[in-house]
Protein backbone atom coordinates (compact mmCIF):
# COMPACT_ATOMS: atom_id res chain seq x y z
CA UNK A 1 0.00 0.00 0.00
CA UNK A 2 1.25 3.47 -0.87
CA UNK A 3 0.35 6.72 0.86
CA UNK A 4 -0.37 9.85 -1.15
CA UNK A 5 -2.37 12.94 -0.32
CA UNK A 6 -5.49 14.65 -1.60
CA UNK A 7 -5.35 18.36 -0.78
CA UNK A 8 -2.96 17.50 2.05
CA UNK A 9 -5.13 14.73 3.52
CA UNK A 10 -3.52 11.25 3.63
CA UNK A 11 -4.95 8.74 1.17
CA UNK A 12 -3.93 5.12 0.70
CA UNK A 13 -3.81 2.95 -2.38
CA UNK A 14 -4.47 -0.77 -2.61
CA UNK A 15 -0.86 -1.59 -3.49
CA UNK A 16 2.31 -0.27 -5.05
CA UNK A 17 3.41 0.40 -8.61
CA UNK A 18 5.41 -2.28 -10.40
CA UNK A 19 9.14 -1.63 -10.09
CA UNK A 20 11.29 -0.40 -12.94
CA UNK A 21 12.65 -3.44 -14.77
CA UNK A 22 9.68 -5.64 -13.82
CA UNK A 23 7.30 -7.00 -16.42
CA UNK A 24 4.23 -4.78 -16.58
CA UNK A 25 1.12 -6.62 -15.40
CA UNK A 26 -1.33 -7.24 -18.21
CA UNK A 27 -4.73 -5.61 -17.89
CA UNK A 28 -7.67 -4.79 -20.08
CA UNK A 29 -9.84 -1.72 -20.37
CA UNK A 30 -12.82 -0.55 -22.35
CA UNK A 31 -12.37 1.82 -25.28
CA UNK A 32 -14.81 4.50 -26.43
CA UNK A 33 -16.50 2.05 -28.83
CA UNK A 34 -17.01 -0.40 -25.90
CA UNK A 35 -14.47 -2.87 -27.29
CA UNK A 36 -11.72 -4.08 -24.98
CA UNK A 37 -8.00 -3.50 -25.31
CA UNK A 38 -5.31 -5.30 -23.33
CA UNK A 39 -1.77 -4.17 -22.67
CA UNK A 40 -0.62 -7.42 -24.28
CA UNK A 41 -2.28 -6.28 -27.54
CA UNK A 42 0.37 -3.54 -27.74
CA UNK A 43 3.47 -5.74 -27.37
CA UNK A 44 6.25 -4.39 -29.57
CA UNK A 45 5.26 -0.78 -28.89
CA UNK A 46 6.24 1.61 -26.14
CA UNK A 47 3.19 2.32 -23.99
CA UNK A 48 2.57 5.35 -21.80
CA UNK A 49 -0.04 4.70 -19.12
CA UNK A 50 -1.42 8.08 -18.08
CA UNK A 51 -3.56 7.19 -15.06
CA UNK A 52 -5.88 9.61 -13.26
CA UNK A 53 -9.07 9.83 -11.16
CA UNK A 54 -11.49 11.49 -13.62
CA UNK A 55 -11.55 13.52 -16.82
CA UNK A 56 -14.04 15.82 -15.11
CA UNK A 57 -11.22 17.57 -13.26
CA UNK A 58 -8.87 20.17 -14.77
CA UNK A 59 -5.61 18.40 -13.84
CA UNK A 60 -6.73 15.10 -15.35
CA UNK A 61 -7.90 16.81 -18.52
CA UNK A 62 -4.58 18.68 -18.76
CA UNK A 63 -2.60 15.45 -18.57
CA UNK A 64 -4.55 13.91 -21.45
CA UNK A 65 -4.12 17.07 -23.54
CA UNK A 66 -0.38 17.19 -22.83
CA UNK A 67 0.29 13.54 -23.64
CA UNK A 68 -1.92 13.82 -26.74
CA UNK A 69 0.29 16.67 -27.94
CA UNK A 70 3.73 15.38 -26.97
CA UNK A 71 4.10 11.67 -26.26
CA UNK A 72 1.70 10.42 -28.90
CA UNK A 73 3.83 11.96 -31.64
CA UNK A 74 6.88 9.90 -30.66
CA UNK A 75 7.76 6.89 -32.82
CA UNK A 76 6.39 3.47 -31.90
CA UNK A 77 4.59 4.96 -28.86
CA UNK A 78 0.99 4.51 -27.77
CA UNK A 79 -0.58 6.58 -25.01
CA UNK A 80 -3.33 5.02 -22.92
CA UNK A 81 -5.38 7.36 -20.72
CA UNK A 82 -6.73 5.14 -17.93
CA UNK A 83 -9.45 6.05 -15.45
CA UNK A 84 -12.68 4.69 -13.99
CA UNK A 85 -14.70 7.19 -16.07
CA UNK A 86 -17.20 5.44 -18.31
CA UNK A 87 -16.31 5.13 -22.00
CA UNK A 88 -19.12 7.58 -22.80
CA UNK A 89 -17.41 10.30 -20.74
CA UNK A 90 -14.10 9.47 -22.46
CA UNK A 91 -15.76 9.80 -25.85
CA UNK A 92 -17.41 13.12 -24.99
CA UNK A 93 -14.12 14.53 -23.69
CA UNK A 94 -12.09 13.41 -26.71
CA UNK A 95 -14.66 14.79 -29.16
CA UNK A 96 -14.92 18.14 -27.36
CA UNK A 97 -11.15 18.50 -26.92
CA UNK A 98 -10.06 17.11 -30.29
CA UNK A 99 -8.06 14.31 -28.64
CA UNK A 100 -7.06 11.95 -31.43
CA UNK A 101 -3.62 10.58 -30.53
CA UNK A 102 -4.50 8.96 -27.19
CA UNK A 103 -6.51 5.81 -26.54
CA UNK A 104 -8.75 6.25 -23.54
CA UNK A 105 -9.46 3.15 -21.47
CA UNK A 106 -12.08 2.78 -18.79
CA UNK A 107 -11.20 0.47 -15.93
CA UNK A 108 -14.86 0.14 -14.90
CA UNK A 109 -15.37 -3.42 -16.15
CA UNK A 110 -12.37 -5.19 -14.66
CA UNK A 111 -10.32 -4.82 -11.48
CA UNK A 112 -7.27 -6.11 -13.34
CA UNK A 113 -5.67 -2.66 -13.65
CA UNK A 114 -6.07 -1.67 -10.02
CA UNK A 115 -5.01 -5.16 -8.90
CA UNK A 116 -1.86 -5.18 -11.02
CA UNK A 117 -0.79 -1.56 -10.53
CA UNK A 118 -1.96 -0.84 -6.96
CA UNK A 119 -3.41 2.54 -7.87
CA UNK A 120 -6.93 2.26 -6.45
CA UNK A 121 -7.54 4.85 -3.72
CA UNK A 122 -8.96 2.92 -0.76
CA UNK A 123 -9.92 5.85 1.45
CA UNK A 124 -10.42 9.61 1.32
CA UNK A 125 -12.93 11.61 -0.72
CA UNK A 126 -11.91 9.93 -4.01
CA UNK A 127 -12.13 6.38 -2.61
CA UNK A 128 -12.81 3.94 -5.43
CA UNK A 129 -11.08 6.01 -8.13
CA UNK A 130 -7.55 5.57 -9.48
CA UNK A 131 -4.69 7.67 -8.18
CA UNK A 132 -2.68 9.87 -10.54
CA UNK A 133 0.47 8.47 -12.08
CA UNK A 134 2.45 7.61 -15.18
CA UNK A 135 3.94 4.25 -16.06
CA UNK A 136 5.93 3.66 -19.24
CA UNK A 137 6.36 0.18 -20.65
CA UNK A 138 8.96 -0.66 -23.29
CA UNK A 139 8.53 -2.81 -26.40
CA UNK A 140 9.28 -6.00 -24.46
CA UNK A 141 6.69 -5.31 -21.76
CA UNK A 142 9.07 -4.09 -19.05
CA UNK A 143 8.41 -1.04 -16.90
CA UNK A 144 10.99 1.65 -17.73
CA UNK A 145 9.42 4.56 -15.84
CA UNK A 146 6.94 4.95 -13.01
CA UNK A 147 5.59 7.86 -11.04
CA UNK A 148 2.82 7.82 -8.47
CA UNK A 149 2.04 11.52 -8.01
CA UNK A 150 2.32 12.18 -4.29
CA UNK A 151 -0.44 14.84 -4.23
CA UNK A 152 -3.47 13.89 -6.31
CA UNK A 153 -4.24 17.49 -7.33
CA UNK A 154 -0.74 17.94 -8.85
CA UNK A 155 0.20 17.12 -12.42
CA UNK A 156 2.73 14.38 -13.17
CA UNK A 157 6.33 15.16 -14.08
CA UNK A 158 5.84 15.31 -17.85
CA UNK A 159 9.46 16.20 -18.58
CA UNK A 160 10.83 13.15 -16.73
CA UNK A 161 8.35 10.82 -18.42
CA UNK A 162 8.97 12.24 -21.88
CA UNK A 163 12.75 12.11 -21.39
CA UNK A 164 12.55 8.32 -21.06
CA UNK A 165 10.88 8.17 -24.48
CA UNK A 166 13.40 10.32 -26.35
Amino acid sequence: MAEITFKGMPVHTNGVLPEIGAMAPNFRGVKIDLSELSLSDLKGKRVVLNVFPSLDTPVCANSVRRFNKEAASLPNTVVLAVSKDLPFAHGRFCTTEGIDHVITLSAFRCSCFEDGYGMLMTDGPLKGLLARGVIIVDETGKVIYEELVSEVVNEPNYEAALAVLK
